[in-house]
């Protein structure tokens, strides 16, 4: 998607304090590039059809349009673009509701730097990224709807121990563990994970998860990852 050295993007919250605080965190990124903030839905829209980024994150509840009508509005004009949600705790409808319009990942608003820029790293490239604190029924529904929608093809070639070590992963097992349960040593079993993370183009064990159920690996998912 990316043509450019760094990667342009547009930040949007009704909060001044909460958007300067991310904007510093950015700006500690060299690859990164902060074009603009919006302060509401209406604004983000114009932003992002002026600006071009290449991300956003954006608010989910903003005065005059909300996220979730702005990202349909984005992704209408822009389908390329990479869109995160930014959510609390308790907003797992508008979470669901906000991937439905288009978004590509979520954050709490409390995440740490590194899930911030491995978000804005995944989407900037087409990927999907999901909160490494997603609770169950939330990763069931949006594994439920990206099957649905899913237009990027998932690798589904396996092998046996892969499909091993992917069961394991969704049942909440450490790299320990897992090494333990299938005679393993600890350094093959993170060659695994790794190994899987990236041919299922994910960041975290709960993606690996949700790609897992829309794959049929498991039938459910019954922990966070």
């Amino acid at each position: 998607m990316m043509n450019e050295e760094k990667i342009r993007i547009i930040i949007a919250d009704d909060h001044v304090v909460f958007r300067e605080g991310l904007a510093m965190v950015l700006g500690n990124k060299d690859n990164i590039q902060l074009v603009g903030a919006a302060g509401n839905g209406e604004q983000l829209v114009k932003l992002a059809t002026n600006l071009k980024p290449h991300v956003v994150i954006t608010d989910i509840k903003m005065p005059v349009m909300d996220g979730i009508e702005a990202t349909k509005q984005m992704v209408k004009l822009h389908p390329d673009l990479g869109i995160i949600a930014l959510s609390m705790f308790d907003e797992e409808d508008l979470i669901v509701e906000m991937l439905e319009a288009g978004a590509r990942g979520y954050l709490l608003k409390n995440a740490d730097k590194n899930d911030i820029y491995d978000a804005i790293t995944a989407v900037a490239i087409g990927n999907n990224f999901y909160c490494k604190t997603t609770s169950a029924k939330l990763a069931t529904v949006i594994a439920k709807s990206r099957a649905k929608k899913e237009t990027k093809p998932i690798d589904s070639s396996f092998s046996e121990r892969e499909i091993e070590i992917i069961k394991l992963i969704c049942k909440e097992f450490t790299n320990k563990k897992i090494a333990d349960q299938l005679y393993l040593s600890v350094r093959t079993v993170e060659g695994y994970r790794a190994k899987l993370l990236e041919k299922m183009q994910v960041k975290n064990s709960i993606g690996l998860a949700i790609h897992a159920f829309q794959l049929g690996i498991i039938s459910g998912i019954e922990n966070n990852g």
